[in-house]
């Protein structure tokens, strides 16, 4: 078994669309970044190539890269699933913190879970999705940023067995 961590944090703007876990969220800011912003996919994907030892998300997509001006980062999370599975890795499990003082994100982690776990292919119940606020400390307290963690589990399988 191989254990990864991932995070993230994006400046929070105003006028810029909110997207997390692959879900548009309503909200009067989102995060400045070269792609989407979608920190939660960004610390996913971190903690997938970190568990298989395969470099992390600015070696795989620089952000100076025009190619990934504005990328959907559901797109770049399925290169990695891709060359996770190729490498021999089955996924056990996903543990995720979003960290965001506003909006509160309890009307969308059901929707954030379930779009992670049936875009990976997994039982809902391997997919943890938690929400935190800052409690006005910081800059996330002070609504100028948000940041996520993530912990993911993989097993070494046969190679091009996804699970």
């Amino acid at each position: 078994m191989r254990i990864g961590f991932g995070s993230d944090t994006h400046r929070l703007v105003q006028g810029k669309p909110l997207k997390i876990g692959g879900i548009s969220i309503e909200s009067p800011t989102g995060a400045e970044a070269h792609s989407d912003g979608d920190v939660l996919i960004h610390a996913l994907i971190d903690a997938l190539l970190g568990a298989a030892a395969a470099g992390d998300i600015g070696e795989l997509f620089p952000p100076g890269d025009p190619k990934w001006k504005d990328a959907n980062s559901m797109e770049l999370l399925e290169i990695v699933i891709e060359k996770i599975r190729i490498a021999g890795f089955s996924l056990g499990n996903i543990d995720c913190v979003i960290h965001l003082e506003k909006p509160s994100l309890k009307l969308y982690k059901s929707a954030i879970k379930k779009n992670i776990a049936d875009f990976l292919l997994m039982d809902l119940d391997n997919v943890s999705i938690k929400a935190k606020t800052a409690e006005g400390l910081g800059p996330i307290g002070l609504g100028e940023s948000i940041s996520a963690e993530v912990v993911v589990l993989l097993e070494k399988t046969e190679p091009d067995a996804w699970v």
